[in-house]
């Protein structure tokens, strides 16, 4: 005869997750905070929610997730303002639950239910989420979680365009500057991703703000600091050699000052900066139509122009082609220092 005293607990459903983690939530409030037990308890309560919501979205290892429950849970924790509250919350989570809150931020993204991201969705209607994610960067305590979180959201052209556009996103120039570098270093991840992901969307942005973001981008180029010099001219070229920013590359090298910018981090003490100026340098070189302010510098400087390509040399496998284009650039400059028209 066998003798049951406790039933198994029955697996809670998607709704009731949902409130339970708003409920668990809404209990972390500012007279919990003052009693260390009683947030204690709230914590623990918050923690375990969120380890269920984990395994309801991910499994739990043995058992794969309900791909019904999944869509569910998605579904119901936009209904019920979950999105709005966890991320609020974030600044007073520990760190397990903030672990497992990143974990499940992506998960939820990307549901899909009648063919809509239901909770992308939510924060389009609640953009200012996005705004206090991107200040969370200023606590260092939190600010690698809203980093992951953030770039989950700029996969979706909708919320990353939002950052593009609002107040929030000159902050970035700030935050990759940070004297914490774990901090500084997800910043940029996210701020490159902002500038990558979406061609067309900056193509846009840079076509309608150009002056003010590349005034504040030349201050990361000349920055005192070697990786901040290193990570914003890479991403430079990355984005400004993109077709879609075809329009905005033609600007930028018509400017005398981005030029004198280039020819001195061709100078820099590091060759890995001198490789990446090289590569931004030779489209201002080689354009077709340079204007008579570009050529005088070009003539005036030819001689150390010469000197450092010459002394400069590619990486490994790149070396051929490095090679030939240098050639190319230094027969282009020793070409427009023989322009009489230049002379008067």
């Amino acid at each position: 005869m066998s003798f049951s005293f406790f039933k198994p607990s029955r697996p809670k459903t998607p709704p009731e997750v949902a409130k339970a983690i708003k409920d668990s939530l809404n209990a972390l409030d500012t007279k919990t905070v003052a009693e260390v037990k009683a947030l204690e308890k709230a914590m623990e309560e918050v923690e375990k929610n969120f380890v269920t919501m984990r395994c309801m979205l991910s499994g739990d290892g043995e058992v794969e997730p309900n791909v019904e429950q999944v869509s569910q849970l998605a579904l119901e924790i936009s209904k019920e303002d979950v999105i709005s509250l966890v991320v609020h919350k974030l600044p007073i989570l520990g760190w397990e639950a903030r672990k497992d809150l990143v974990h499940c931020w992506s998960i939820l993204l990307k549901q899909q239910v009648d063919s809509k991201y239901c909770c992308v969705e939510y924060i389009e209607k609640h953009l200012e989420l996005l705004d206090f994610l991107v200040v969370c960067y200023d606590n260092k305590e939190i600010a690698l979680n809203c980093g992951n979180m953030l770039r989950e959201c700029i996969k979706f052209p909708s919320l990353a365009q939002y950052i593009l556009n609002s107040a929030s996103f000159v902050l970035f120039f700030k935050f990759v500057e940070l004297p914490n570098f774990d901090v500084a270093s997800d910043a940029f991840s996210t701020f490159k991703d902002i500038l990558t992901k979406h061609a067309s969307l900056v193509a846009e942005y840079l076509t309608g703000h150009y002056d003010e973001f590349f005034d504040l981008y030349e201050k990361l180029l000349t920055s005192s600091n070697y990786v901040t010099r290193r990570q914003s001219l890479k991403l430079l070229s990355d984005f400004l050699l993109e077709a879609p920013n075809v329009q905005i590359m033609k600007r930028y090298i018509l400017e005398v000052r981005y030029l004198k910018i280039m020819m001195t981090l061709l100078r820099d003490s590091s060759k890995n900066i001198q490789i990446s100026a090289f590569h931004i340098f030779k489209v201002f070189v080689a354009n077709p139509n340079k204007p008579r302010e570009i050529k005088i510098i070009l003539a005036k400087n030819h001689e150390k122009l010469l000197e450092l390509l010459n002394s400069l040399s590619g990486k490994g496998a790149e070396d051929e082609q490095f090679e030939e284009e240098k050639e190319l650039i230094i027969k282009e400059i020793e070409k427009v220092s023989r322009l009489q028209s230049l002379k008067s």
